[in-house]
């Protein structure tokens, strides 16, 4: 059974969660998760300039067109002896995409407003390495209620909420059997939002569950193409994110924490698993993606 890592650069404290005896306060509505986190006032130096295509260049909305006085050109003046334009006044640069940008996540998953009322059946179990104590077996559970349940908690960053939602994904995935197939459409949401967190030790857990859910049961593979759109995009984002470090040691490879080696192993998984169909599928929203099975 696979165990759940501790991940690098992966646990933050939320103010909203308080001490270990309190419940998670609410969170605002209108945070939800992938959001940017930078908020972008409108006017000022935080405001996002527009491309004029009169003038070719970018410039702010809010910036006012000045009269220009008399006798303040530079006609005629050499070069060198003009002084630089002060900075609030040099024309702004394009703005980023904000593409590789962490993005907001919430404390607000379900997994952990359930687990704090008391709803999931399972604890923290105090041995030699943690395990969770079932309070019911595995099997007779409801795969439709809990395994989205506990997808949805693997964005969580904070103990004991993180640890539980993933070693309960392993869990429910190892004796689940035929019961998975059917709960699919209902995991890829919760696939989509963390990944779109674009939190790496998130993305890392994510993937790994993937790989499990993959060879976790028959024809999940082939279940899995029809929403390749909604889980992809972010995989094509980070599969090259590789660190070069010449002749040096990535000592992240022993737990198996680096992005782009975890997300060309998952497309591997997905194509052999996913039927004559997972190929062309994987090309359209991978362009850079060879195969292994046709090659």
């Amino acid at each position: 059974m696979p165990q759940a890592p501790t991940p690098l650069n992966y646990g933050t404290k939320h103010k909203e969660t308080g001490t270990a005896f309190d419940m998670t306060v609410n969170v605002d509505p209108n945070r939800r998760p992938g959001d940017f986190l930078k908020t972008r006032p409108p006017g000022g130096s935080e405001e996002l300039p527009s491309y004029s295509s009169a003038t070719a260049t970018y410039v702010y909305k809010s910036s006012k067109a000045e009269r220009i006085k008399p006798h303040s050109g530079t006609g005629g003046m050499t070069s060198s002896l003009l002084k630089p334009a002060p900075a609030e006044d040099r024309k702004p640069k394009p703005p980023k995409a904000g593409a590789f940008e962490v993005r907001d996540n919430p404390p607000n998953t379900e997994f952990r407003k359930c687990y704090e009322r008391g709803d999931l059946p399972i604890a923290v179990d105090h041995r030699g390495t943690n395990c969770i104590s079932w309070k019911v077996d595995i099997d007779k559970l409801d795969y439709h209620h809990y395994l989205p349940i506990f997808f949805d908690g693997l964005r969580e960053e904070e103990e004991p909420y993180k640890f539980l939602a993933l070693q309960g994904c392993y869990d429910m995935l190892e004796v689940g059997g035929s019961k998975i197939l059917p709960v699919i459409p209902q995991l890829i949401i919760p696939i989509k939002t963390a990944l779109n967190t674009r939190k790496r030790g998130i993305i890392c857990a994510v993937l790994k569950v993937l790989q499990y859910l993959v060879v976790s049961g028959e024809m999940i593979g082939e279940a899995l193409v029809p929403y390749y759109r909604q889980i992809l995009p972010v995989l094509n984002l980070f599969k090259n994110d590789n660190k070069n470090l010449g002749d040096g040691i990535d000592y992240a490879q022993q737990k198996r924490m680096t992005i782009g080696d975890l997300v060309t192993e998952t497309l591997e998984l997905f194509e052999t698993h996913g039927g004559e169909d997972a190929f062309i599928n994987i090309k359209y929203m991978v362009p850079t993606y060879e195969s292994v099975v046709l090659n």
